[in-house]
């Protein structure tokens, strides 16, 4: 590819970013601020924020957790917030897959895990992820508040939880940046209700 070439295919990138951030500002403003105040409102009643999901969307639980454990920035210094990645043990992971199968290695651990004052939110491109539809469907049983943060048309997942943030777009790269956009507004967003 030409330097020429390779400059349009970013200038076409960037546009394609920034219409999914458009689109998705459009369609999910409201439902990022609700899904805000329930994650806040599970951390005052002392509960937990567990995520969960694969590959790139596994990092993004880690970050999102680290965010909220840490801090989001150096600029605003406050206590740590309650929350943990199920995509981060590889010897349970791998052992729940070995023993249980790849399908339950996130509802395993929402069996002995997560009670009903925590929040469940999983993170997934397509919505079809077989482990973690499986995970929503255990805490749902265990009526446990569970949430999303999809992709595209929101797939199955969409109907098995309570809120979901869908952007919606088909390519998983657009999908992936606006979800670390979403993070990082859900916890500024925390951090306001929380400490002002």
């Amino acid at each position: 590819m030409e330097k020429r070439e390779t400059r349009m295919a970013l200038v076409a990138s960037a546009i394609e970013a920034m219409e999914a951030k458009m689109a998705l500002m459009e369609r999910a403003t409201d439902t990022i601020i609700d899904l805000a105040a329930a994650l806040t409102a599970t951390i005052r009643r002392g509960g937990t924020i567990y995520l969960a999901g694969n590959g790139g969307s596994a990092a993004d639980c880690q970050h999102f957790a680290t965010e909220l454990v840490v801090r989001l920035t150096g600029k605003f210094e406050r206590p740590s917030l309650p929350a943990v990645s199920l995509a981060s043990d590889g010897a349970l992971l791998t052992a729940a897959g070995n023993d249980y199968g790849f399908d339950r290695i996130f509802a395993r651990q929402v069996e002995g895990l997560i009670r009903k004052k925590d929040h469940l939110m999983l993170i997934s491109t397509s919505g079809n992820s077989a482990n973690l539809i499986e995970a929503a469907r255990v805490g749902r049983k265990k009526k446990i508040a569970v949430s999303a943060l999809l992709g595209g048309d929101g797939g199955r997942l969409k109907r098995l939880v309570g809120r979901a943030v869908v952007v919606p777009s088909g390519s998983v790269q657009r999908i992936q940046e606006e979800h670390t956009f979403i993070i990082h507004n859900l916890v500024q967003l925390i951090e306001w209700n929380l400490f002002g």
